[in-house]
């Protein structure tokens, strides 16, 4: 996922001057366009991202994106203008090499883009200044500046009339496609002529059988490495198309250009297809409609097989957003961003709200005039994905928002998973939250972030950075960028980088990396050979200090650690090779005991994004390591299906059977991959689970969550407790079925699941607006979420309190344990009110039996009344024993705040007699104990229940504490003065800061409430918070 960081970057191609206009204290200063700044009406990135082309109404101007300077510009003519028309829209070859001008008038004029290698702008001289001898990072910076930029030329090639009228173009590498108005029809013009001399050609939309209507193109998109185009049509129809080949352009003696599908069709009002983006990541097709909700497609085949995949919800109202004005996929397909009239929006890949410029205050963003808040006429990703580049409406200049993205993007490994990193363009974000206390790790303001910057060489010669992986343990840190790599102690805060370049430039990473203890292995490729390379952290890097060289016969897909000590790598030759670590006092070493050939069972190797693999407890306690092979059910992530292809054995020898588990998967994370991380001892934590636990009777295990499979669908985390359950053939109609995971909701993007913390952890943008600053930042925050409820209440639905309680032993220490216990009987009974289940469906017996058997079981249930609504106390005491039974056994105790709270509960049902007499003895009891802050709330709580005083003046006679005749218990105002200085018998009700306070005033409800805001009073009034709150 990706998450906006710091303020917006403006850039403009037009002169600005500013104009001061002084504040009182003559500090402020305004920036203001000149008159003549004409606003950019188009934007066209190249494939390889390097170039960018942006249009006015009379001028194009070709930019650098990293860093993003003007390289060139050319000017229209006011005699081509008259001819041809303004300018409307750019398009731009992929390569970059040609640009063309879509004019008002039906022109399409065409420029040659020309990059001159030896020519070079921007090179900054210095002469005439004493410069002192730079040395390492400062040299860098010098060189690059004296070296500045390749010079662009812009040369006009030439103009090609479209007299049918221009509805939508789209240039590609070999021709630019012409959607034509009237008559509706596709042309193709190629860049130069065939060895014909032809260069066009045409076919009708009413030709094209495969086309429900002979509708008007309004929009097209490419991508190349589908090898698949998307129409828009004037119906609201999407098409998915395929340019054949020429040898098959006149079937049937008509010319036939393209082959398409549809897959979208609007439904209703409100449903038609506006704009497009393709996904080939992932396989999916996204849909923006009217009133901005977009529909997501998955393509499975070429056949037409395009089935929906899921919906994403607008933002919000549609007078907020307006219409949508363009949407893409970030270049790695994990992210989504949508510009609307009024703003923008981001999702995960399938389907989690991220960061949005909705909740941004409008008033602040137009004062500081911030387009990029406001409105948004095009985007496109830059630099990797690491920016965003921003038109507004009416605006000449460029925003560029700065993107980190999650370290799973550019490497899938359980570290990363297990632990936060975040990737920018310049540097690491790491999440240090996991070495320290438990409530430091939830605290949303402790400073949890580490900012860990690359080194500048390294940086400066081989950006953007494409893979990043930390350690298990958290103390290592590597990256890799276009070539080489480089790595980082944390405890040292000191990186390691190639001695040379040459050395660096050598190879590049391509496969991923992972660490062993403190030894990074990464997948290499070098000169057309593959290699899987070890580095040790202890020295220095250099060609010659590498530890150990496996050679490969083809390229890696991915790689991972698996179990203690075993190295899985996947290929692109559908081969999953099993290596063994073997480390001794003075080396490492690989040796491979085994492969598995998966031809005819993974179609496209280069589609799968992790392997891993389950083995049985025999095999991994006792098997011989050369047999895993054969005993292990292997775990392969391909694009975002979870498949598990699971071994066994007959007559002819050993199978695989294939069952997909799960969709919709952006990652998984299997806990007994995670090792030593989960071993490790931390007293500030619950005993961790470990494979070493032995059964606690013939049923159950005491392990824990350690063989718990998690993953995210873009909407929930969702676990299987025990991995084993999706192993066990469950037979339905001859057909196996997968039982369903834990569902725990989480409205942020979840990063990491802290399983010894019973947590989760993720991660939330948001905007940052000050009135004392002219502009606005973005942010993100912590987020986490209790699990372990969601957990209980699986074990206990499927009727197995002993594993519930097993579970809940881990976590006891936990100082949040009480109130997981609480939102597990707060949820259950939510629902049972809801559903209105009868005794014998419901899970409430089963849950107060649990909680009965924990220390804190009288707190919970009164904390749990507090926060629900009375009408579900009925259904909560039906299974409970009686309030008045409750309350003696808390005074047996000694909670006396915990039995204040259900004196409320009695005063509810109608238990609590006119005499108060419990009410009289908690009193007593609370003088006792010296608790004056709860003296103070039931002399309240008396009050409530007697406005006259003498109940109260009973009560305090009864304790020896009558109050003084000259003090009037009950105010004018109908508030209580509780002074007693002249009682009898020389004793004298104080508070330890003097004299009870008076009662402050109670405000009238509408009825019988609570809420987390305040608490009930027996005449139905909401009194402060702290009234029973605490525990005594």
């Amino acid at each position: 996922m990706y998450w906006p960081m710091g303020g917006a970057q403006i850039y403009s191609a037009n002169r600005r001057r500013r104009k001061a206009s002084k504040s009182q204290d003559n500090l402020e200063e305004d920036d203001e366009e000149e008159d003549n700044a004409a606003p950019i009406l188009g934007l066209r990135t190249s494939r390889s991202g390097h170039l960018l082309a942006t249009i006015t109404a009379t001028t194009m101007t070709v930019w650098q994106t990293s860093p993003l300077v003007v390289l060139a510009a050319a000017s229209r003519s006011a005699a081509s203008l008259r001819s041809y028309g303004p300018n409307v829209a750019v398009h731009l070859r992929p390569d970059a090499s040609i640009a063309v001008i879509q004019t008002l008038n039906g022109f399409l004029v065409t420029y040659s883009i020309i990059v001159d290698p030896t020519a070079r702008v921007y090179q900054q001289i210095r002469e005439g200044v004493n410069q002192r001898k730079a040395t390492g990072t400062d040299s860098v910076i010098l060189e690059k500046e004296k070296a500045g930029f390749r010079e662009v030329r812009i040369k006009p090639r030439l103009v090609i009339r479209i007299d049918a009228g221009i509805a939508a173009a789209l240039a590609l590498d070999n021709e630019i496609v012409v959607a034509t108005q009237k008559p509706a029809a596709v042309q193709c013009i190629k860049w130069t002529p065939d060895d014909a001399g032809k260069q066009t050609s045409t076919e009708l939309t009413n030709r094209m059988a495969w086309m429900q209507n002979a509708s008007r193109i309004t929009d097209m998109i490419h991508d190349r490495a589908m090898s698949l185009t998307v129409w828009i049509t004037s119906d609201g129809k999407a098409y998915a198309v395929q340019r054949l080949p020429e040898s098959l352009d006149k079937s049937d003696g008509n010319q036939k250009l393209f082959r398409g599908y549809g897959f979208h069709s609007p439904e209703g009002q409100g449903t038609e297809a506006m704009k497009a983006a393709i996904n080939a990541r992932f396989s999916l097709l996204a849909v923006g409609c009217p009133q901005g909700e977009i529909h997501v497609y998955v393509a499975r085949d070429y056949a037409g097989s395009i089935p929906p995949s899921h919906k994403l919800p607008s933002p919000a109202t549609f007078s907020t957003t307006g219409q949508i004005t363009s949407m893409s996929y970030s270049p790695d397909g994990y992210c989504l961003m949508v510009g609307y009239e009024h703003g923008w929006a981001m999702w995960s890949v399938y389907g989690k709200p991220g960061a949005s410029s909705f909740s941004a205050d409008e008033t602040l963003s137009a004062i500081n005039g911030e387009g990029w808040l406001a409105s948004v006429k095009s985007l496109s990703w830059i630099n990797a994905g690491f920016g965003v580049l921003l038109t507004c409406v009416d605006d000449s200049r460029l925003w560029e928002v700065e993107m980190t993205k999650s370290a799973v993007t550019t490497c899938f490994s359980t570290a990363n998973i297990s632990r936060t990193v975040l990737l920018s363009s310049s540097r690491l974000i790491l999440y240090r939250g996991f070495d320290l206390p438990t409530t430091t790790t939830i605290s949303a303001d402790a400073p949890l972030w580490q900012h860990v910057a690359i080194p500048t060489r390294y940086l400066m010669n081989q950006k953007p950075m494409r893979c990043v992986v930390t350690s298990l343990d958290g103390r290592y840190v590597a990256v890799a960028g276009r070539r080489g790599l480089a790595h980082y102690s944390i405890g040292s805060g000191r990186w390691k980088t190639f001695d040379d370049t040459e050395s660096e430039n050598a190879f590049i990473v391509r496969g991923g990396m992972c660490w062993y203890q403190h030894i990074l292995i990464a997948a290499i490729e070098s000169d057309d050979t593959y290699e899987l390379r070890l580095y040790s952290r202890e020295l220095g890097l250099n060609a010659t200090s590498v530890l150990h060289v496996e050679h490969l016969p083809s390229a890696v897909v991915t790689l991972s650690i698996a179990g203690q000590d075993s190295l899985l790598v996947y290929t692109f030759e559908n081969v999953l090779y099993h290596y063994v670590l073997n480390a001794s006092s003075n080396n490492v070493k690989l040796f491979q005991v085994g492969q598995l050939a998966l031809h005819g069972i993974v179609r496209a190797p280069a589609r799968v994004r992790a392997v891993t693999w389950i083995l049985p407890e025999f095999q991994m306690r006792n098997g011989d390591p050369s047999q895993d092979v054969a005993h292990a059910s292997v775990l392969f992530l391909v694009d975002a299906k979870l498949v598990l292809l699971q071994s066994s054995t007959n007559e002819a020898g050993l199978k695989y059977d294939m069952r997909v588990v799960a969709h919709n998967v952006e990652y998984f994370d299997l806990m007994r991959d995670r090792g030593t991380l989960l071993r490790s001892p931390d007293h500030s934590q619950p005993q961790t689970p470990s494979e070493e636990d032995t059964p606690v009777n013939g049923l159950h295990s005491d392990r824990g969550l350690y063989d718990s499979l998690w993953y995210f669908d873009g909407e929930s985390v969702r676990c299987w407790m025990d991995v084993e359950d999706i192993l066990m053939p469950f037979t339905t109609e001859n057909e196996r079925d997968v039982p369903q995971p834990v569902t725990i909701a989480v409205d942020f993007y979840p990063t990491s699941v802290m399983l010894n913390r019973g947590v989760i952890l993720g991660l939330d943008a948001e905007i940052i607006q000050r009135r004392d600053a002219h502009f606005a930042y973005m942010r993100h925050g912590i987020r986490t979420q209790l699990f372990l409820h969601d957990i209980l209440r699986r074990h206990l639905s499927q009727f197995d309190p002993a594993a519930a309680s097993i579970l809940a032993l881990r976590y006891q220490d936990l100082p949040y344990f009480s109130h997981a216990l609480e939102l597990l009987l707060h949820t259950v009974l939510d629902e049972e009110v809801d559903a209105g289940r009868d005794s014998d469906t419901s899970l409430m017996p089963h849950v107060v039996s649990f909680l009965s058997s924990f220390p804190d079981y009288l707190d919970i249930v009164v904390q749990c009344t507090r926060k629900t609504e009375v009408r579900s106390w009925r259904t909560l005491f039906a299974y409970l024993p009686s309030p008045q039974q409750l309350f003696e056994e808390s005074l047996e105790k000694d909670l006396l705040k915990t039995a204040g709270g259900y004196l409320l509960i009695l005063h509810t049902f109608q238990e609590l007699e006119t005499s108060s007499e419990q009410c009289v003895r908690l009193l007593q009891r609370a003088k006792e104990a010296g608790d004056w802050d709860l003296c103070k709330e039931l002399a309240r709580f008396l009050m409530a229940l007697d406005a006259s005083g003498e109940t109260l003046r009973e009560a305090l006679s009864r304790m020896n504490l009558e109050p003084s005749r000259e003090t009037n218990v009950q105010s004018t105002d109908g508030s209580v003065l509780l002074s007693t200085s002249q009682a009898p018998k020389g004793q004298q009700l104080q508070h330890p800061n003097g004299n009870i306070d008076r009662p402050r005033d109670s405000t009238e409800g509408e009825g019988p409430r609570t809420s987390s805001e305040g608490f009930l009073s027996p005449n139905g009034t909401v009194v402060s918070e702290d009234y029973f709150s605490s525990r005594s």
